[in-house]
């Protein structure tokens, strides 16, 4: 089972502040640790959403919106993904997760499961996905 450990942004990731070195060897250790486990797939910071875009969709339109985003909560700032045995394993390693927080306040994540090639009906078109490695554990 994967799992995709969002980072939610905050007022300071917005702003681009970047964590001071505790935090840096906190995530480090915490990564290392994952990767000892075999449990670490990937994994990243994102920069604000100043540097993004979206693309909102209306039928065939589709309409280009660059960032600054208004809904800082809403945001990600970084995720990591993780292979785990089943969701108590993943719901254990994300509870030791370190507060992503720049000033070690207020923070949080969320978790989501992959889907898999196999949660889908056999088709010609999972195999397609199949063929060129998408979806894959």
């Amino acid at each position: 089972m994967r799992f995709m450990v969002l980072v939610k942004a905050t007022g300071d990731s917005e702003a681009g502040k970047m964590p001071p070195e505790s935090l840096f060897a906190e995530m480090a250790k915490y990564h290392e640790e994952l990767r000892k486990a075999g449990m670490l797939l990937d994994g990243a910071g994102l920069k604000p959403s100043n540097k993004g875009w979206r693309i909102s969709y209306d039928g065939k339109k589709r309409t280009l919106v660059d960032g600054p985003f208004a809904e800082t909560k809403e945001l990600v700032a970084g995720y990591t993904i993780i292979q785990a045995k089943s969701r108590e394993e993943a719901i254990e390693w994300t509870k030791r997760y370190p507060n992503p927080a720049v000033d070690g306040v207020k923070a949080q994540i969320e978790v989501r499961e992959f889907y898999e090639l196999e949660d889908f009906a056999q088709s010609k078109e999972v195999k397609r996905f199949e063929k060129i490695g998408l979806g894959k554990k």
